[in-house]
């Protein structure tokens, strides 16, 4: 089988790359920036480069995007031409090709201001039933393109599956509190209990949903690790989230006491992946309880695959006192 994989230099694409070549498939990796991983560069924006990558082939997964860390470096205008004109390209020409399925990488900033409860309210119990509320131009326009894809499998039925991504990336937090606060891989170990996933998790999502595309037409799911918490855990994990935490995944306090790291205080929204599991056959092996095991192990908690590609960052230039600008 042929497949596109766009932005192949980045995180996510070269993921993607590299198991499908191990797969013996054949990759068109498309991305403005050339790698090992990237066959053609071009921009999605540009529609005869999309036209050339889309020549033979059955299957695309569209990692290509404007992330957040670009808000602050890049304008509204580059945002809609790269994440709604480039997804529109690439969907008129998947149709001319009769591509059997799309995958488009969306992202749980989607939901925007839909996980930010109010004061005194309980954690935001996050599945895909709730309704985006974009709070800057990325969540805007990765929406927009989300729309796109379901217009384009209603009108032209293609079979498009959109899957919301959590926090994946290896880079610091862009929250200097954060940073300040806890170490690196505290952060990320507290983040597997609610809002996120390794990348070879993502990775076997998006080779399934291609696997399902047929079967399914469009549908929307969120890809993040497996949350111990319930619905009826919501409101002490915005007032008390150690307790939670230590009777819905007992046995962490001694590996934290060890390493000097503590668990948030509070945590106002879970990502929930039930959907992604239940239709998909999606079976994340990287949570909570894998990442203390590999800790008490003193092992790295990532995948071989998340080690392999390692920390590509967002920008070509290093910036003062910041991981990345922030809006």
């Amino acid at each position: 089988m042929r497949i596109l994989v766009t932005g192949s230099s980045g995180h996510l694409g070269e993921a993607l790359v590299r198991t499908l070549r191990e797969l013996q498939q054949e990759v068109v990796g498309l991305d403005i920036l050339p790698s090992p991983f990237t066959l053609q560069v071009g921009s999605v924006a540009d529609r005869a480069a999309v036209k050339r990558a889309m020549n033979g082939v059955q299957a695309v997964f569209h990692t290509a995007t404007l992330h957040k860390p670009h808000v602050a470096t890049h304008s509204p205008q580059d945002f809609i031409d790269t994440n709604i004109s480039g997804t529109l390209n690439l969907l008129e020409e998947a149709v001319a090709e009769k591509v059997g399925a799309f995958i488009y990488t969306s992202t749980t900033s989607v939901f925007g201001d839909a996980m930010s409860p109010p004061e005194g309210a309980p954690a935001a119990w996050i599945t895909e039933d709730v309704s985006p509320v974009p709070k800057n131009i990325y969540g805007v326009t990765k929406a927009a393109a989300e729309d796109l894809c379901q217009l384009f499998h209603r009108n032209q039925g293609l079979n498009c599956i959109v899957l919301r991504t959590s926090r994946f990336f290896p880079e610091a937090d862009d929250n200097r509190d954060v940073r300040e606060a806890y170490a690196d891989g505290n952060v990320k170990a507290n983040e597997f209990l609610h809002r996120r996933v390794d990348v070879a998790d993502v990775v076997s999502a998006h080779l399934l949903a291609s696997q399902h595309a047929e079967r399914l037409g469009f549908r929307k799911y969120i890809i993040s690790a497996t949350t111990p918490f319930t619905r009826d855990d919501l409101a002490e994990l915005r007032t008390d989230a150690t307790r939670t935490v230590s009777r819905r995944a007992p046995g962490w306090e001694a590996e934290y006491a060890r390493r000097g790291w503590k668990m948030f205080p509070s945590i106002g929204r879970v990502y929930v992946n039930d959907r992604a599991r239940q239709e998909l056959g999606w079976r994340p092996r990287y949570d909570f309880a894998r990442v203390l095991a590999s800790l008490r192990a003193n092992e790295d908690p990532r995948s071989a695959l998340a080690q392999a590609i390692g920390s590509k960052g967002y920008h070509d230039r290093v910036f003062v006192n910041e991981p990345y600008p922030v809006e």
